[in-house]
């Protein structure tokens, strides 16, 4: 089961003020390369062509300039949201109006259907993760952190963290993202209570109370910016968890071959954060709705993994974290930069994301899907060649 709608660019993206200012005031007095300088005077950020996909060195800082500043100085490529010139005329886009998971019903549930019932032999408690501090964490510049759980310096990290994504975006009708789901039947709290129930795994196959269901939320909010999706459905662990990796790259594998457009893979998942009767509901507050708080993952290579490209991913995991986090500050949790794998091998552009916990309920992540997937379609919007 596969959703694939095209549609064009309802409105414009809208603009960050603290960005076109001095983009503004650089380009009245030098010119050209007064705005040039402006965008890479710190950290010279040069966003990547389709050829940039090389294969990853120690020293990525000669795939960020393969790209050609002229691009930028012949006006063939638009910088915004953080990167530079922005369109004046943005408007404010209201998030759409999703219907209410917890009324609604799925055609076939299959053999393993939400709970009807609960128990309440287990605490959940509410909280909100802010900063975190010690070694293996550093601040990213454009907002949020990453926690290195590798043998990588944070100071190369932090390096590699100003690089621009390595892949570029172009007006089309056809697809640019791939959502699926590895752990397709991961589920949540049907509401904000104090308890919830220990005998319920949180995995259902009802696509209205999984991580499907957040996948819709995010494909929803990209299309409404004329971001073409494809959702891959499929249960990938059900009736056996062992394998669902293997599985979901069998069913992401053709897609990819069939639409080379695709730039963006995420495998849409929730964290589990609790232990011996208690489970968290790590969320914050936007526009007066609670929000499940997520996690970006993005695997690194030691060598036995077969993912040389694994810096590009980091490159996109970073300016996404960046962005969400100026959208809701809190948002997320630190990028989680391991040694794992996650079939982040396909794209450069291939990320996990852990959406909310089980203790997360269902509206809180259906919302958080919301968020994510608008502040992702303004960041791919920006980085379209005009």
């Amino acid at each position: 089961m596969k959703r694939h709608k095209r549609r064009r660019k309802s409105g414009t993206v809208r603009c960050i003020a603290a960005v076109m200012l001095p983009v503004a005031a650089a380009a009245a007095v030098h010119g050209a390369f007064g705005i040039r300088d402006s965008l890479f005077s710190s950290k010279e950020l040069i966003t990547h062509t389709e050829t940039a996909a090389a294969p990853h060195k120690a020293d990525s800082e000669t795939i960020s300039r393969i790209v050609r500043e002229d691009e930028l100085l012949e006006g063939k490529m638009t910088l915004s949201v953080g990167y530079g010139v922005c369109d004046e005329k943005a408007e404010n886009q209201e998030y759409l109006r999703l219907p209410d998971p917890r009324d609604t019903r799925a055609d076939d549930a299959g053999a393993k259907p939400y709970p009807k019932s609960w128990g309440s032999d287990g605490e959940i408690i509410r909280t909100t993760y802010g900063e975190y501090s010690g070694n293996s964490f550093f601040d990213l510049e454009g907002g949020g952190q990453v926690n290195n759980k590798t043998d990588i310096p944070n100071e190369t990290l932090m390096q590699e963290s100003g690089y621009l994504p390595n892949f570029t975006v172009k007006d089309t009708d056809e697809p640019l993202v791939l959502i699926y789901h590895t752990h397709t039947t991961e589920s949540f709290e049907p509401y904000v209570r104090d308890n919830y129930d220990t005998s319920f795994n949180y995995r259902t196959t009802d696509p209205t109370k999984n991580a499907v269901m957040v996948g819709d939320a995010i494909q929803a909010e990209l299309e409404a910016q004329g971001i073409g999706v494809i959702h891959a459905r499929e249960i990938h662990d059900y009736p056996s968890y062992n394998g669902s990796y293997g599985r979901s790259r069998d069913t992401i594998t053709p897609i990819l071959e069939q639409y080379p457009s695709i730039k963006v893979v995420l495998d849409i998942h929730r964290d589990a954060i609790g232990g011996d009767g208690v489970a968290y509901q790590p969320f914050i507050e936007v526009d007066g709705k609670e929000a499940a708080q997520i996690m970006i993952i993005s695997g690194c290579d030691d060598g036995t993994l077969g993912m040389p490209n694994y810096m590009e991913n980091f490159h996109f995991a970073c300016a996404l974290q960046s962005k969400l986090e100026s959208d809701h500050k809190g948002f997320t949790r630190p990028i989680l930069f391991d040694y794992r794998h996650y079939n982040q091998d396909l794209t450069n552009g291939s990320l996990l994301i852990e959406v909310g916990s089980h203790g997360n309920t269902l509206g809180q992540v259906q919302f958080a899907g919301q968020l994510f997937g608008r502040s992702l379609g303004q960041l791919l919007n920006s980085m379209k060649r005009r």
